[in-house]
């Protein structure tokens, strides 16, 4: 079972994103949004809410719940 870890870091790079691009639309600096990708800080649930908002996917995705985005 993949991590939301891992699952962020894959929607970003599916759709060819630099983590500059995904820190702007959740109002965070680039220096942060790569700990969450590393895994060393935990995402906040709003920046988990904003990412759904962005990408158009459920939360149970990014939470690793659903193997598919759809």
């Amino acid at each position: 079972m993949k991590t939301y870890i891992d699952i962020i870091r894959e929607l970003r790079e599916d759709r060819d994103l630099t983590q500059t691009q995904i820190a702007k639309v959740l109002g965070t600096t680039q220096q942060v949004y790569s700990r969450y990708e590393k895994g060393e800080n935990e995402i906040p649930l709003r920046h988990i809410i904003a990412l759904c908002k962005f990408y158009n996917i459920s939360a149970d995705y990014i939470l690793g719940f659903k193997e598919n985005e759809t």
